[in-house]
């Protein structure tokens, strides 16, 4: 029986993914930055642990007490989104910290232990929007598009200790807690520039167009997750949901 560690359980993708594992059979190890294992369901495979990503104590602290795992799945992240002109070099070093900073650091954190028992695979919940650029999106892309080459270069280095690195790209969430992380962290920057007015109006009017069949599910990204997981043959990156398997196909 394989364990998987998961970054970012308390909701959206991470949510799903810990409960995908589960209903496969797995142990899972899902983490949160405040533990609540009431989002999921009871299993004696199940352990919650507490993890802020941002934290080097945090990270060391829950690996070495989820004890030897298969496979990390580096999901927690932060979302934000605001023209580059209204973006605090504050904001934007936060949004680095979790979402590029804190996939490094995990995927160092256990790599020891997949490189002496040479075996390990390495998934990197990344987006879309770095295939397709979009409005608003240019902090959050570059954290994400670094995990991505950041990914590429770890596989090859890690190539000789057999340990994997796949890459899976989301398209555009539901929204969730997500949403609402990116939402505060506009208020917190002072919002949107006055000028980017009409931009910000029409970005927002073609996300609200947008059916709800055209958009990444949660199960999306657990299944991709899940093949990234089992699947040797599969490929480096996949797109999870029907509109990032469309942007993908376009590029």
């Amino acid at each position: 029986m394989k364990t998987v560690l998961i970054t970012g359980c308390s909701s959206g993708f991470g949510l799903e993914i810990a409960k995908y594992f589960l209903d496969h059979n797995w142990n899972v190890v899902a983490t949160m930055r405040t533990p609540n294992p009431d989002v999921l369901p009871q299993s004696d495979r199940l352990r919650v642990l507490a993890l802020d990503v941002t934290d080097t104590a945090s990270i060391r602290d829950a690996v070495m007490a989820a004890g030897p795992i298969d496979v990390l799945v580096n999901n927690a992240g932060v979302g934000f989104l605001n023209a580059l002109e209204g973006t605090p070099m504050e904001t934007a070093r936060d949004v680095f910290e979790t979402n590029t900073i804190g996939t490094m650091a995990m995927t160092q954190a256990v790599l020891p232990q997949f490189r002496e028992r040479k075996d390990g695979i390495v998934i990197n919940v990344t987006s879309t929007v770095t295939v397709k650029p979009l409005h608003l999106l240019s902090v959050y892309t570059a954290s994400k598009s670094a995990v991505n080459a950041f990914s590429e270069v770890l596989a090859l280095e890690l190539e000789p200790f057999n340990i994997r690195v796949k890459v899976v790209l989301p398209g555009r969430a539901p929204d969730t807690r997500f949403g609402d992380n990116a939402r505060s962290r506009i208020a917190a920057a002072g919002g949107f520039p006055d000028a980017y007015a009409d931009l910000v109006q029409s970005v927002f009017a073609g996300w609200a167009e947008q059916p709800s069949s055209e958009i990444t599910q949660a199960i999306d990204v657990a299944e991709a997750v899940w093949r990234a997981a089992t699947d040797s043959s599969c490929p480096a990156f996949l797109p999870a949901g029907v509109d990032a398997v469309a942007v993908y196909g376009q590029r």
